[in-house]
């Protein structure tokens, strides 16, 4: 029985697995918090798994989860942020790539966002309706509609800032 319960976890994880790279991305800054904030999403996943009813899609219970995490750890981050000396400098990449380009203009202003509006445009970018985002970020269908439009006519203005500079 369980290990029929790994193997359907572990195919569940992998068919969503955008969803955690897509979430790290957004909420951190360097590889190394992107790796470790995904361990602890995988974990706290597995952890919670037994858990998962099934009242929702797979997709929206996983980005609930992995949405508190990223939370939850970019607070401990931010806190040994504080209390150690960075000393490595990264040289930013030339790219010929236009799309490249646009997308890292979009994820940077996505991360520019409060945690909850980053959390909203990641779930409507992936084409989650309105009430499922209003399940997963615990507000009304109204304010998700209402926070949606003020984030792309934010996010458009930065965006258009960065690529401009």
């Amino acid at each position: 029985m369980a290990q029929r319960i790994d193997e359907a976890f572990l195919e569940l994880i992998n068919q969503n697995l955008r969803i955690a790279h897509k979430i790290c991305r957004v909420y951190f800054d360097t590889p190394n918090d992107r790796d470790d904030a995904f361990q602890e999403m995988m974990y706290q996943l597995w952890r919670s798994y037994p858990k998962f009813s099934g009242r929702s899609k797979f997709s929206t219970w996983m980005y609930r989860v992995c949405l508190n995490t990223a939370l939850t750890y970019q607070g401990k981050v931010n806190r040994n942020q504080n209390q150690r000396l960075e000393t490595s400098h990264q040289i930013a990449e030339a790219t010929d790539n236009v799309i490249e380009e646009n997308l890292d203009a979009m994820y940077k202003s996505i991360g520019t966002l409060s945690p909850l509006n980053k959390a909203i445009i990641l779930l409507y970018i992936d084409e989650l309706s309105y009430e499922e985002i209003a399940t997963i970020t615990g507000i009304t269908k109204g304010n998700v509609s209402v926070r949606i439009v003020r984030i792309k006519k934010e996010l458009e203005e930065k965006i258009s800032k960065i690529l401009n500079t």
